[in-house]
C-alpha cells in the first residue's frame, strides 16, 4: 500500500533542515573576519563625501539662482549707464571676484567691476544662442591660473530710453541702435571656487575637476593637506562619473571609498562623491566636479578567529541532528511500521481463517515503548480472542508513562539547548568596545553636516527674504504681489508669504493660509519659532521692509504708520525641514528647539514631543554651554536605542549655528544610528549567530510540530481504539482518516472488529468470509 505522508517525511525533513543550518553556521560564522579598518568606516567616509558634494552642489545652485534673480529684478532709478546697471545687478555677499556686462551679439564688454573676468575660450554669441533661458555655469582659469566659476544671466533693458553717457568710452551706452524693442545683455559673474565643507577632526576635503586637478582644498587648521589624487582608483572613478553625468547618462558609480596604505601606525580612508549625482539636474550637474575626503584612522587590533567556534557549533548541531533522527527512528518510525505490518497480517489472517491458522498462531511482536507498546499488546489480545484462547480483557487505567509526546518534547529540548544560547547568549557584542571611536566621530561629523545643511537653507531663506523686502519698499500693490509670487515660486520651502503692517495685521498674502501668524511686527531679520504647542510646528523667517523714499531722496513721512508694509514673513514648511535632516546611513534624525522638543525629523514624530530616549536628551544637554554661546557637538554610544526594544546605538548632537540670525534659537540636530546597522565584524558575527539559533529553533518547532500533528495525535487515538476493541467494545466503528501508517492500523482494526463480531455471533471461533480491502474517503466511513 503506498503511504501518503506518515512518519517518514517529518523525520527526514528535520534531518535535512538541521544539516542545512549546520552548514550555514559553519560558512556564515566562519567567514566573519576582523578587519584592520572596518567596512563601517569606509562607508561612513563615502557618505561624508556625499554630504560634502551635496553641499557644494547646493551652494553653486544658490549662487547661480541669486545671479539670475538679481538680473531679472527691476533696475533701480539712476542705473541708465552700463556701469551703474552692473553695480545694481551684482548680488550682495558674493565671494571675491568680479563681474562684467557683455553685449551678447559681439561679446564686447560694456562694463566691468572687480577683478578681470576670465573670458578666454568663452564664445559669448554661441553661448547665448545655445543657452536657452538658463545658461549653465562654467569652470575657467584666471590669468594667474586660478580656477574661477563663471555664472551667467540675461539682463533685459529697454532700448528707446538708453542714452549715451557724457563721458562715452568703450564701456559707453546701452546700445540703443538695435531694432528690437528690448536688448538682452549678458551678465557674467566670476567667483572663486569654494572648498567643500567637511567636518571631523583631522579630515581633509578637496574639490577636483573631471581631469583630477585640485580646485580647492579644505584642511584642518595647522595641518598641511595630505590628500592625494594619484590613487589609481580615484581618477578613473571620478572621470567616469563626471563624464557620464556630463553626457546625461545614468551611472551607479557616483560615490565610493578607497583604503590607502598605512604609515606611522595609521591607515588612510578616502571617500569620493560626484557633485553631479548629488546635484541631479541643477546648475552644478554639468561641471564634472568630484569631492574627495580623507581621514587617517588607527587600525583595529587583530580580533579572534571565529572559524573554530563556527566548526564546533556546526559539528554539535550535526551530532544533535543525527542523535534526534536515530531516537525518532527507533522510538517512533520503526515501532509504527512494525505495528502497521502486524495489524495488516492479523487482518488478512482473520479474513481467511481456515487457511491462516498458522498466521494467527504467530504472536504479535512486542514493542516496549509508549503508545506503540500499548497497541502491540492490544493486538496480541485480539489475536488470542480470534483463536478462542482468551476473552475480552477489561481496559485497565494506564499510568502516566513517557510516550511519543515525551519523545518529541525531549528532541525539541535538545535542539533548543543548541539554539537558545546562540540566540540570546553567545557572541554578544558589547557596544562600548565593539564600536570604534572613529565610527562615533563619523556619526558626529555627519550630524554636524546635517546641522550645516539646515543652517544654510534657513540662512538662504533670510537672505532671499531680505531681497524681497527691499523690492517691496515703495512698490504698488500689484508689483508687491508679483514680488511675493516670484519669491514663493523660487523657494519650495516657503509654505506661505505674507506682509504685516506696523500693527501686526496682514496686508498682503500669497500661498497657503499661515498656521499661525506673528503677534507683532518684529524688527530686523531672522528666524522665529511662532508656536510652542499644537499639531504642526510653525517656523517663520522675517525681514524688515525698508521705508520708502521720496523722489528727492528724503525718507517718507513718519506718520505713515497705517497700512504701510513693515515686515515680510515667510512660513517655512515642516516637510522641507524633514527632507533637510534626512540622510541615508545617518539613522533617525531630529531637529529640536531649545527645550529639546522635536520640530522636524526624518522619521514619524509628534510635534513638540520629547526625544524618544533619555540618553539622547542627556547627550543634547552636553552640547549646551554658557549663556551667549552655542556649545559644541557631542557624540556617544548609547546602551539602548532611540526606540523601545532597540539595541545599542551611536548618537550625536550638534548645535544648529554658531553665528547668524538663527544662532540664538538654541536649536539642535540629533541623530541616532543602531549599532547593529554598522558593518562591524562584531555585530555581523552577533547577527549571524542569532540567525543560526533562530533557524535551528524554527526548524525544530516546524518539523516536530508536523510530526506531532500527523503521527503523535493519530497514534494516541489509535491506541485508545485498539485497547477498547481488545476490552470487548464491538459497537464502535473505526474510520481511518489518514492515508499513512496510523490509517493503515485503523483500517486493520476495523477488519478485526468485524471478524470478532462474526465470531461472537457464531458462538465459536471466527469464520469470516473474505473481506475486500475497503476504499477510504477522507472524513467518512469506509466504502465496501
Amino acid at each position: 500500500m503506498p503511504l501518503l505522508g506518515g512518519v517518514r517525511p517529518p523525520i527526514a525533513a528535520l534531518l535535512c533542515a538541521l544539516l542545512a543550518v549546520a552548514g550555514f553556521t559553519a560558512l556564515g560564522l566562519g567567514t566573519v573576519h576582523e578587519q584592520d579598518v572596518p567596512q563601517a568606516l569606509r562607508d561612513a567616509e563615502r557618505r561624508i563625501a556625499e554630504d560634502a558634494a551635496d553641499s557644494v552642489g547646493t551652494a553653486i545652485d544658490a549662487r547661480a539662482a541669486a545671479v539670475r534673480h538679481s538680473a531679472a529684478s527691476e533696475a533701480p532709478a539712476g542705473s541708465r549707464t552700463p556701469a551703474a546697471l552692473l553695480r545694481s545687478l551684482l548680488p550682495t555677499g558674493h565671494p571675491a571676484g568680479g563681474g562684467v556686462l557683455l553685449d551678447p551679439h559681439t561679446g564686447r564688454p560694456l562694463a566691468a567691476s572687480g577683478e578681470t573676468v576670465p573670458l578666454t575660450g568663452v564664445d559669448v554669441p554661441a553661448l547665448v544662442r545655445s543657452g536657452g533661458t538658463k545658461i549653465a555655469p562654467r569652470l575657467v582659469l584666471s590669468s594667474r591660473g586660478e580656477p574661477r566659476l563663471l555664472l551667467f544671466a540675461r539682463v533685459a533693458v529697454s532700448a528707446p530710453g538708453a542714452k549715451q553717457d557724457e563721458n562715452n568710452d568703450q564701456t559707453g551706452d546701452l546700445r540703443a541702435d538695435q531694432n528690437d524693442e528690448e536688448n538682452d545683455l549678458l551678465l557674467v559673474v566670476s567667483e572663486k571656487v569654494a572648498a567643500p565643507a567637511v567636518y571631523g577632526v583631522g579630515r581633509t576635503g578637496q574639490l577636483v575637476d573631471r581631469n583630477g586637478k585640485v580646485l580647492a582644498t579644505a584642511a584642518p587648521p595647522g595641518t598641511v593637506p595630505a590628500l592625494r589624487t594619484d590613487h589609481h582608483d580615484l581618477p578613473a572613478a571620478a572621470a567616469h562619473t563626471a563624464n557620464a553625468a556630463n553626457a546625461d547618462l545614468r551611472t551607479d558609480d557616483v560615490s565610493g571609498s578607497v583604503l590607502g596604505d598605512g604609515h606611522d601606525g595609521l591607515r588612510e580612508v578616502t571617500g569620493w562623491a560626484s557633485v553631479a549625482a548629488a546635484d541631479s539636474k541643477g546648475d552644478a550637474s554639468g561641471l564634472g566636479l568630484t569631492v574627495l575626503t580623507l581621514r587617517e584612522v588607527p587600525p583595529a587590533k587583530a580580533g579572534a578567529d571565529h572559524t573554530w567556534f563556527a566548526l564546533v557549533a556546526a559539528g554539535a548541531l550535526v551530532l544533535i541532528a543525527v542523535l534526534v533522527t536515530l531516537v525518532l527512528w527507533g522510538g517512533m518510525q520503526r515501532a509504527l511500521l512494525r505495528l502497521h505490518l502486524s495489524a495488516a497480517r492479523l487482518a488478512r489472517a482473520a479474513g481467511h481463517l481456515p487457511m491462516a491458522r498458522e498466521e494467527l498462531a504467530r504472536p504479535v511482536p512486542t514493542v516496549a515503548f509508549g503508545e506503540s507498546g500499548r497497541v502491540s499488546r492490544a493486538l496480541e489480545s485480539i489475536r488470542r480472542q480470534l483463536l478462542g484462547e482468551a476473552g475480552p480483557e477489561p481496559v485497565r487505567p494506564v499510568r502516566r508513562r513517557p510516550g511519543v509526546r515525551a519523545l518529541v518534547l525531549v528532541c525539541a529540548l535538545v535542539i533548543a539547548a543548541w539554539g537558545i544560547p546562540l540566540l540570546f547568549l553567545l557572541n554578544r557584542a558589547p557596544a562600548a568596545k565593539a564600536v570604534p571611536a572613529a565610527a562615533v566621530a563619523d556619526q558626529q561629523a555627519r550630524t554636524e553636516a546635517a546641522a550645516d545643511r539646515v543652517r544654510r537653507s534657513l540662512g538662504r531663506s533670510c537672505t532671499d527674504l531680505a531681497a524681497a523686502a527691499s523690492a517691496l519698499s515703495g512698490a504698488p500693490r500689484e508689483r508687491a504681489t508679483e514680488v511675493l509670487r516670484r519669491a514663493h515660486a523660487d523657494h519650495p520651502t516657503f509654505r506661505s508669504l505674507y506682509v504685516l503692517d506696523r500693527t501686526g495685521a496682514i496686508v498682503l498674502r500669497v500661498g497657503k493660509q499661515p498656521l499661525r501668524t506673528l503677534d507683532h511686527a518684529p524688527t530686523g531679520e531672522g528666524i522665529a519659532q511662532v508656536n510652542t504647542s499644537g499639531p504642526i510646528p510653525a517656523i517663520a523667517a522675517y525681514a524688515q521692509v525698508p521705508a520708502a523714499r521720496k523722489a528727492n531722496g528724503a525718507k517718507g513721512a513718519k506718520g505713515a504708520k497705517g497700512a504701510a508694509p513693515a515686515v515680510v514673513v515667510a512660513e517655512i514648511g515642516v516637510n522641507a525641514l524633514n527632507s533637510l535632516v534626512a540622510r541615508e546611513g545617518l539613522g533617525s534624525v531630529w531637529l529640536t528647539d531649545e527645550h529639546h522638543r522635536v520640530l522636524a525629523a526624518s522619521v514619524g514624530f509628534q510635534a513638540f514631543q520629547a526625544l524618544p530616549h533619555r540618553g539622547l536628551t542627556r547627550l543634547v544637554a552636553r552640547t549646551e554651554a554658557a549663556p551667549g554661546s552655542t556649545g559644541t557637538p557631542a557624540s556617544a554610544v548609547l546602551r539602548a536605542g532611540a526606540a523601545p526594544g532597540e539595541g545599542p546605538s551611536v548618537a550625536a548632537a550638534a548645535p544648529l549655528a554658531q553665528k547668524g540670525p538663527i544662532a540664538g534659537l538654541g536649536w539642535r540636530v540629533v541623530s541616532a544610528e543602531p549599532a547593529a546597522a554598522l558593518k562591524l565584524a562584531a555585530f555581523q558575527l552577533q547577527a549571524r549567530t542569532m540567525l543560526a539559533g533562530l533557524l535551528a529553533l524554527s526548524v525544530g518547532i516546524a518539523c516536530l510540530g508536523w510530526l506531532h500533528i500527523v503521527v503523535v495525535r493519530p497514534l494516541r487515538a489509535v491506541t485508545r481504539c485498539a485497547e477498547q476493541l481488545a476490552g470487548g467494545d464491538r459497537r464502535t466503528v473505526l474510520y481511518p482518516v489518514h492515508h499513512d501508517e496510523c490509517g493503515s492500523v485503523t483500517r486493520s482494526l476495523e477488519l478485526l472488529r468485524q471478524a470478532l463480531v462474526d465470531r461472537d455471533r457464531g458462538g465459536g471461533s471466527a469464520s469470516v468470509p473474505s473481506v475486500p480491502a475497503p476504499s477510504f474517503r477522507r472524513g467518512g466511513p469506509p466504502q465496501q
